[in-house]
């Protein structure tokens, strides 16, 4: 597992020259990375969720493209459509953004549900239907959504099916006073983001998402994950407990971050640490004050209530 600690290392260094002091958000960034799985970024603006996105893509050397959701964006606009050429005589497809390898879905609540759905077979089937053909996305194919969570005006927010495709929700947070302070130090002259170099290829990328598959999970931890999931379908503050989809995405990411640790097995920390990022966002709560904060805080209950494997 040294490769994947190497590789993991070298993107997290290098997108930290332009986020600062977000190293555990950027190791889920990296998670998600590794298990093939998109990532929603959920915070207030002005926090960088734009621009950590630009700065892996720009570290993975992926082909990038960056769609600004809007309401009369179209899913032919994201898609692509098929035109009648008139000098050939023949229909052509012309692809849309969707089909570069890392793709920026900035401030994704604020298109409509038709758009929106545009999305769902190409991040879970890793292909897209456009009048009646089925084209494979290129590999590795990664989205990376921004919204904003306290801004209601002008969105549509995403449907539970649509949440559910994600692999993780991160928050960035605002940053220390130290960092802040860093941060402006840094941009006084040239914003760090222009002068951010490739680290790794897209072809390493491919090599350690099949890696990840190989990192050990004893019977024990497994049935851990199906007893943290199974919690959450008997809480009572939830609506809707974890699907399936969730539980597979928690031992996809406990393998990720033991690999990006540089160990070929999993322990229960892995497992701790990737239950909020990988579920909360899954659950549904019966309260409508606050549905965020009361899905995560029954998942710490669950943590510290659930029998860990020794």
């Amino acid at each position: 597992m040294d490769a994947i600690a190497s590789f993991s290392r070298r993107v997290v260094e290098n997108v930290e020259k332009v986020i600062i002091g977000k190293h555990e958000e950027l190791r889920l960034v990296l998670v998600a990375l590794l298990c093939e799985g998109h990532v929603l970024l959920e915070d207030v603006p002005g926090v960088g969720k734009t621009m950590l996105s630009r700065a892996v893509a720009r570290s993975l050397g992926c082909s990038f493209a960056r769609l600004q959701f809007t309401p009369d964006l179209l899913p032919s606009d994201i898609v692509g459509v098929t035109i009648y050429n008139q000098q050939s005589a023949t229909f052509e497809f012309r692809p849309g953004p969707i089909h570069h390898q890392v793709i920026l879905a900035d401030e994704i609540n604020r298109a409509t549900p038709k758009t929106q759905s545009a999305l769902l077979e190409c991040m879970d089937e890793r292909q897209v239907s456009v009048e009646g053909v089925t084209r494979p996305m290129p590999r590795p194919f990664i989205v990376l959504a921004t919204q904003n969570p306290i801004e209601y005006e002008g969105t549509f927010p995403l449907p539970e099916a649509q949440l559910d495709r994600f692999f993780v929700r991160i928050h960035l947070g605002y940053p220390t006073p130290e960092t802040e302070n860093e941060m402006l130090r840094r941009q006084q002259l040239t914003h760090p983001i222009d002068a951010l170099e490739q680290v790794v290829t897209a072809e390493e990328l491919i090599q350690m998402q099949q890696q990840v598959r190989r990192v050990h999970l004893d019977d024990a931890l497994r049935q851990y994950v199906v007893d943290i999931a199974q919690a959450t379908r008997r809480a009572e503050p939830l609506a809707l407990g974890a699907s399936p989809r969730g539980s597979i995405a928690m031992f996809r990411a406990a393998q990720a971050l033991a690999a990006i640790d540089g160990r070929d097995f999993v322990r229960p920390d892995d497992i701790k640490a990737v239950t909020i990022p990988a579920l909360a966002h899954r659950l549904i709560s019966r309260s409508a004050v606050n549905p965020r904060e009361t899905a995560e805080s029954v998942l710490r209950e669950i943590l510290e209530t659930t029998p860990v494997p020794t």
